[in-house]
């Protein structure tokens, strides 16, 4: 309950328990019970204004970039008070909120099997990531699949959306154009779309090459030197 449905349930004048044993009772203290909401100074009002005004120009300003920019603008501000405004008015920069590196809850952690492998040539491994682009308006992920051993990149996708299709797709224009990688190596954060889950993966392989992989015991997708 909200403090003030709290405040709601005293009764302030009549017969039976004290407004101190009521406060008390409530977890509210007399001073609040009196105190009166005071709106927002005529400056304060100003400035939030200006602050909404940027904020839709640039929603990925926090409160330091908010107060490098209405000191550009003339506007002599503290950092906590913009950040005490920019929360009253309910603004939420735009980050890297999805946290690509961390893990799909539902995916298997594997051992890494490439750690001791020497990787001499193109085409015995390629390796595939996500990553944003920042833009005027928020973000895009960008996928690139990559030669391992010349760090050529081979294809590459952008999407305003974190799903597998953009990843598949990158993939099957890099095997449309190069062939069959011995091994495909992802990470295994979440950004793996390839391997939501290991049956998944396995379908999206297929798709993308025509052909069932290998079976491994890790995130990598083993095509075979002669496939």
């Amino acid at each position: 309950m909200s403090r003030e449905d709290r405040k709601a349930m005293i009764a302030a004048a009549g017969p039976g328990l004290s407004l101190s044993r009521q406060c008390q009772l409530l977890s509210i203290s007399r001073s609040s019970f009196y105190d009166t909401p005071h709106g927002q100074s005529a400056e304060n009002l100003a400035l939030m204004r200006r602050i909404d005004e940027l904020f839709l120009r640039y929603p990925f300003y926090g409160s330091r970039q908010m107060v490098r920019q209405l000191r550009r603008d003339g506007v002599s501000v503290g950092r906590r008070r913009i950040r005490r405004l920019m929360r009253l008015m309910g603004l939420e920069t735009i980050y890297r909120a999805p946290k690509t590196s961390v893990r799909h809850p539902e995916h298997r952690i594997y051992p890494y099997l490439l750690r001791n492998l020497f990787i001499d040539r193109p085409d015995r491994v390629w390796c595939a990531d996500v990553t944003y682009i920042p833009v005027q308006r928020g973000f895009l992920y960008l996928v690139a699949i990559m030669d391992w051993a010349s760090r050529h990149v081979l294809a590459w996708r952008l999407s305003n959306t974190m799903d597998a299709g953009f990843c598949c797709e990158a993939l099957k224009e890099a095997m449309a154009k190069y062939g069959k990688p011995e091994i495909f190596n992802t990470d295994q954060g979440s950004q793996g779309e390839f391997k939501r889950s290991s049956q998944q993966s396995r379908c999206w392989l297929m798709e993308a090459t025509g052909q069932a992989p290998l079976p491994a015991f890790s995130n990598q997708a083993f095509f075979g030197a002669g496939s």
